[in-house]
């Protein structure tokens, strides 16, 4: 069997997308329109993840506005001034708080998991959000008759039916994104966020059987929006040993854009669980320039002398368009960077010989 190889998640969205989306916020578009033109670009884009010899695929996140923020579709208990994310550009996105309970999702990932599903040929990805990030939207202040525990009861349950719902719907993996785990040491170097992130996820994940976990997976990056990120700069030696804690049975990890890979690897190493299969980022979704097979096939050859090669795939190291009004990768950019992963894991798995 070949080394097997993912994608993270978005793929910028085609012009007619972005258009739609500018105008269904201007009362210029329903949203029974809305829905088919992001029906079309998703359909687009599996179609170029196969005809490319993606394995497996996902929809792009073509019809989400954000990774993010898909479970805030609709909710009116929402205030804008919540967490501020700089990034090292100076450039900010910022959540909304939380004004009052209960708190439920106003969209769950299925909905985009069955569209997908109909329309794919292989196996279907469906990435959801990490419970630890929506826990950001609770204000510092509280809430006057809805209290941060109950809260939290009421995160973990639609935490969970968002991953199980797509597992029962026949997602081929689930894939939690946790970018805000690498951000939480920027803002708290003492690791205490981190580590309450990181009871929150197991909380939700415990609920869940061995067989299931096994097809759950976690992603870690530094960010990626607008050709920069939030937190780069952040040493992985701080985040990576807790991270592997974290009771998933896939984790993808962001590796091409680090300066010392070599170093990654030797503390993934250390940390990788007997359970779990690492996916080592070896694509720079940031780079304007597209990576070689070649180049991609040595980056995995790097790994697999740190690694065991039958725990071992690759990846890219972010998704290429985490907003949808993130323009600065083309979506000719994004299909040829997959395509260099897809053909330079394959020379990576005939070199290894599996």
């Amino acid at each position: 069997m070949a080394l097997p190889t993912q994608q993270i998640g978005s793929i910028p969205r085609p012009a007619y997308v972005l258009d739609a989306l500018s105008r269904f916020a201007n009362g210029e578009l329903d949203k029974a329109k809305l829905d088919e033109v992001t029906e079309a670009a998703v359909n687009e884009t599996i179609d170029r993840l196969i005809a490319i010899g993606s394995p497996q695929v996902t929809d792009g996140e073509q019809s989400k506005s954000s990774f993010a923020t898909y479970p805030l579709t609709n909710l009116t208990n929402l205030a804008p001034d919540g967490v501020v994310i700089p990034f090292a550009d100076g450039h900010q996105r910022q959540l909304p708080l939380l004004t009052g309970g209960p708190f439920r999702y106003g969209q769950h990932a299925v909905d985009f998991l069955t569209k997908a599903l109909a329309h794919s040929s292989v196996p279907v990805k469906q990435a959801v959000i990490a419970p630890s990030a929506l826990s950001l939207l609770y204000p510092a202040a509280g809430i006057g008759g809805y209290s941060r525990d109950a809260f939290i009861a009421d995160l973990l349950d639609e935490a969970e039916a968002d991953i199980r719902q797509c597992l029962d719907a026949g997602a081929d993996v689930v894939q939690l994104d946790f970018t805000e785990g690498r951000l939480s040491l920027k803002l708290d170097p003492s690791g205490g966020v981190l580590d309450q992130f990181v009871e929150l996820n197991n909380q939700v994940l415990a609920r869940f059987s061995a067989a299931e976990r096994a097809r759950i997976g976690l992603h870690t990056c530094p960010g990626g929006d607008q050709d920069s990120t939030h937190s780069l700069d952040v040493d992985y030696a701080d985040l990576l040993p807790k991270l592997f804690g974290i009771n998933v049975g896939n984790v993808y990890v962001q590796l091409a854009s680090e300066a010392d890979p070599d170093r990654v690897l030797r503390i993934i190493a250390e940390n990788l669980r007997d359970d779990q299969r690492i996916f080592v980022g070896v694509i720079d979704p940031i780079d304007p320039v597209v990576e070689t097979p070649e180049q991609v096939r040595d980056r995995v050859l790097a790994a697999a002398r740190q690694l065991p090669p039958d725990r071992l795939g690759s990846t890219d190291d972010c998704g290429f368009s985490p907003f949808a009004d993130d323009t600065s990768t083309s979506r000719e950019t994004a299909f040829a960077k997959i395509a260099a992963r897809i053909q330079g894991t394959q020379l990576a798995s005939e070199a290894l010989g599996v």
